[in-house]
């Protein structure tokens, strides 16, 4: 199921919980988009795509990690796939069932695959990526009940700020000439 962020709210002013429960939510999921923005800016200071992610299991941080696939030079450490794996070092287990995963950008088609792989059964991101996203964009990875495993998805969270970073990002890239 897709939950966004700019759901009309019902009656008691909720997007999809029990009255004070879904405010309590959309808090707490702003508090940790917030965290993977923070990450995000890493990236771009770091010169890399600016894209963050944390990942949460029963309240705690457990993972937070950036893009970083010029200073590795391995196209695969999109800072999903890096969270993924530090998350399941600190838990000793692949299994990151009792996880969610907060991205500033919808992931792509490979770190949805690990998503999947991976048995995160909540995702948070802020901005669409009408190129490349893979859960709400271009494909719906998520929620195809064909694979063994779906996601609960919640999009747009901060998206604005999640999308000015990048803007601003490529908008420096290409006043300097670079791609």
């Amino acid at each position: 199921m897709i939950l966004r962020s700019d759901q009309p709210m019902d009656d008691e002013g909720d997007r999809g919980g029990d009255g004070d429960e879904g405010i309590l939510l959309a808090q707490f999921d702003a508090h940790w988009m917030t965290r993977a923005l923070e990450q995000a800016h890493e990236a771009a200071t770091a010169d890399e795509v600016p894209v963050g992610a944390v990942i949460i299991r029963d309240g705690d941080l457990i993972a937070s990690a950036s893009n970083q696939r010029e200073s590795l030079h391995d196209p695969t450490a999109h800072a999903e796939m890096i969270a993924i794996t530090q998350a399941a070092a600190s838990i000793e287990d692949w299994r990151l069932e009792r996880c969610t995963l907060y991205v500033t950008l919808e992931p792509c088609l490979m770190c949805a695959g690990a998503i999947l792989q991976s048995r995160i059964p909540r995702i948070v991101f802020g901005a669409s990526d009408p190129k490349g996203g893979a859960v709400t964009s271009l494909y719906r990875v998520l929620e195809d009940t064909r694979l063994n495993h779906q996601c609960l998805v919640t999009s747009g969270v901060m998206a604005e700020a999640a999308g000015r970073i990048l803007t601003d990002f490529f908008a420096s890239k290409r006043a300097m000439g670079k791609k």
